[in-house]
């Protein structure tokens, strides 16, 4: 039986557009008027993956509310939705990206969706503006409906009425509120009975984990899937700027090692990538953090056996690697591996290469990826959101976030004034939680070769301990960086696999 819901509820904002309110009433009693749910609702019709699909734009704001159904903050999402699908069967994945303080852009505009932003494959500049947004025939919504969400204080979301943004900003209220967002989202829109995945990149993996836990353990809400794009869970493993975190000096070896290779700067070249990382992967594992861990006991003999390896697999010189002490910080080595050349290579894509004026600076201070593509993908998201979307807003779509959430985020998790000792982020632990909650939930852990913010062997070294269970895990290792999709054969690699699983874990719940 085919539901109008969609036309109800865009019969519904026309009615909120004309001018219904909503009344939050203050502790002294005085109420200040909150506008009702802003509502963008249009047809649209695309070929996605070969298949040809009707679908609704559903670009609008979500109230979060107290326990006494007063609002607390607008989310605000992009909801992709085909027209006249058995709900049932048709499964919605709720993506977004990290930061924290991040807008769903770089996801939304990548193509995963109906629309994404070119830039070069080789990862070269985009060139001046014009950056025009262009339907992507690519993209997962021949399998998935699709919401795009921007947490508060990013994008057009934020806290409403008395409550501040700082009150959404952090580890856990963050999670809080997303969770929060999906259940509310899932029951404005009748989709309690259809397969639910979620998809983060970066920190919205940190996210996901902890969301995936809130939303099984306490709302009741069981998953099809997780699909983690650059995953980010015990940050250990992806903090190089920490001077005595020996980890960090271990994970990253092997994305500087691909890095290296890209650049020609591994002699001999190896004859295949795969088996070349799979060796930084071992030395990584099998030599160096022992000998790290030795410390000031590492015998002179492996010492010495152990710089010439690490400057091999690095591509930097053995009088470095013994003046860095074997300890490659990742923001050093994006500026002292093409130093010769005054260049450096990008953090979250480090085959991007950038020209900084001080070429003798110790670290990066600039990434060079970012610095190129940031720019198309904000200009290519404000162009379609209003001359396809039909957005016609004066409130401004905050990208980056609004200035003050850095300054208030919190990662303290336990309540104000109980003890708590600060320690590395991790969020590994609720996922691990959330596996054994629904034992056929899955996790597809997607990783770029070339990213210096979140390394791939930092995504096995993470999920293959915490007692997470094997075969609730798949990973996939694509030609890219962070935002491995700006490479398009990687792109399609990526969407196919997402594709699969989504359609794997969907079937595996009927």
């Amino acid at each position: 039986m085919v539901i109008n819901f969609i036309k109800l509820k865009r019969a519904l904002a026309v009615l909120l557009a004309v001018g219904m309110s909503t009344q939050a009433t203050g502790a002294d009693g005085d109420g200040e008027v909150i506008q009702a749910p802003q509502q963008f609702v249009s047809e649209h019709k695309g070929q996605f993956n070969g298949q040809k699909i009707n679908y609704d734009a559903i670009a609008g704001e979500t109230y979060l509310r107290d326990i006494d159904g007063n609002p607390t903050a607008s989310i605000f999402s992009f909801a992709y939705v085909k027209q006249r699908a058995d709900a049932t069967q048709r499964p919605v994945t709720f993506v977004w990206n990290g930061g924290p303080g991040s807008a769903s852009v770089w996801l939304h505009m990548s193509g995963l969706g109906p629309s994404f932003v070119e830039v070069p494959s080789d990862a070269t500049h985009p060139g001046l503006p014009p950056y025009t947004p262009k339907t992507s025939a690519s993209s997962i919504m021949d399998v998935t409906d699709l919401v795009f969400i921007d947490p508060v204080g990013t994008g057009f979301s934020r806290a409403v009425g008395e409550h501040e943004g700082k009150e959404f900003w952090g580890l856990k209220e963050d999670a809080e509120s997303m969770a929060s967002f999906i259940r509310t989202w899932m029951t404005e829109n009748n989709r309690w009975g259809s397969p639910i995945f979620i998809l983060g990149e970066s920190y919205g993996t940190t996210r996901a984990a902890y969301v995936a836990n809130l939303l099984q353990k306490d709302m009741k809400i069981n998953l099809n899937g997780l699909v983690f794009v650059s995953q980010a869970l015990d940050y250990q493993g992806s903090s190089p700027y920490i001077a005595d975190n020996l980890i960090s000096y271990v994970t990253y070896v092997p994305t500087m090692a691909a890095t290296a290779l890209y650049h020609g700067k591994v002699q001999p070249q190896p004859a295949s990538q795969a088996a070349f990382l799979q060796q930084a992967r071992e030395f990584a594992n099998n030599e160096l953090l022992p000998g790290l861990f030795a410390g000031n006991q590492l015998a002179p003999a492996t010492r010495t056996k152990l710089v010439k390896r690490l400057a091999y697999f690095t591509g930097l010189s053995e009088a470095y690697v013994e003046q860095a002490d074997l300890r490659i910080s990742a923001r050093r080595f994006a500026k002292q591996l093409l130093r010769d050349s005054g260049e450096t290579v990008g953090l979250l894509d480090a085959r991007y290469v950038g020209d900084e004026r001080d070429d003798t600076a110790e670290a990066t201070k600039r990434d060079a990826a970012s610095a190129a593509i940031s720019a198309a993908f904000n200009s290519a998201l404000q162009v379609y959101m209003r001359n396809q979307l039909n957005i016609d807003w004066t409130r401004p779509y905050l990208s980056p976030a609004d200035p003050n959430l850095r300054r208030y985020w919190r990662y303290r998790t336990k309540k104000d004034g109980s003890a708590w000792e600060p320690a590395y982020v991790n969020t590994a632990g609720e996922l691990s939680e959330a596996l054994r909650i629904n034992p056929a939930l899955k996790v597809l852990v997607a990783s770029g070769y070339y990213d210096l913010v979140t390394p791939f062997f930092d995504a096995e070294y993470t999920l293959n301990r915490h007692g997470i269970r094997s075969e609730q895990l798949a990973y996939t290792y694509y030609q890219g960086g962070h935002m491995m999709y700006v490479n398009s054969e990687a792109k399609t690699q990526l969407f196919s696999d997402i594709r699969q699983f989504i359609t794997r874990q969907s079937l595996a719940g009927q």
